[in-house]
């Protein structure tokens, strides 16, 4: 008897089509759950025909003043528990020391005292802002 010769093969190529399909898969996911993730306090801010900030700038440090005038900041361990004034003056003065060209703003409940809101962009002046901008809902169209 013969020996048979065994020819030798290639490697095995490894077939990349399921992986595409779990990437594809994973991105819709992806993009579908990122829109749902945003976080932050609820508040019912003033209409106001106001322009928006342009895209380019980089992203804004954002004190948030609630119906009960907590003050937030979306900077920090935990930006959806409220801090006290020593804390915010403290914080924002960290990040514009850092950053000195970050955008300041305030977010304030409609039905919050305008006071509230005023302390709050006083404190950010005591942190270093040289400007504090307020952030506003566009008005609701008018229906027919």
């Amino acid at each position: 008897m013969a020996r048979q010769r065994h020819k030798k093969r290639p490697m095995a190529e490894i077939n990349v089509v399921p992986y595409i399909d779990v990437m594809l898969v994973m991105l819709v996911i992806f993009m579908i759950t990122a829109p749902l993730l945003t976080q932050g306090v609820h508040v019912s801010l003033p209409s106001a025909d106001a322009q928006p900030l342009s895209q380019d700038s980089e992203e804004p440090l954002q004190v948030t003043v609630d119906a009960g005038g907590n003050f937030y900041l979306n900077v920090g361990d935990d930006p959806d528990q409220p801090i006290d004034a020593g804390t915010l003056v403290q914080r924002s003065a960290a990040v514009l020391r850092n950053k000195p060209n970050t955008p300041v703003l305030v977010r304030g409940d409609s039905g919050v005292a305008y006071g509230t809101v005023v302390r709050a962009m006083v404190l950010l002046q005591q942190a270093g802002a040289p400007n504090v901008g307020l952030v506003t809902e566009p008005p609701e169209a008018a229906s027919p």
